[in-house]
């Protein structure tokens, strides 16, 4: 090799989030309507989360800040579960 024509070495360092391994998609309830009344908010929406980086907490229990495509990742099992549970219909 010439003197001063060395490549740099160029390192990828790839980091990633707590549980990047297990990314699911959560459900999140953002309140209800109580028959013959008007909304009652639980607590943050998802699209509140995702504009103002409020967390939300899914029916699973896992809070977080939503920022990424929810259609990319596979539905939470224990999401799943609690919204059959509560009758929801959910697809397939």
């Amino acid at each position: 090799m010439v003197k001063g024509l060395e490549q740099p070495v160029q390192e990828t360092v790839v980091t990633t989030e707590d549980g990047d391994h297990e990314r699911f998609t959560h459900i999140v309830l953002e309140g209800y309507t109580p028959e013959g009344g008007d909304f009652v908010a639980l607590g943050n929406s998802v699209v509140d989360g995702m504009v103002n980086a409020t967390p939300v907490t899914a029916l699973c229990g896992k809070v977080w800040v939503p920022g990424r495509d929810p259609q990319k990742y596979p539905l939470c099992p224990t999401c799943r579960e609690v919204a059959e549970r509560l009758g929801w219909s959910l697809p397939s």
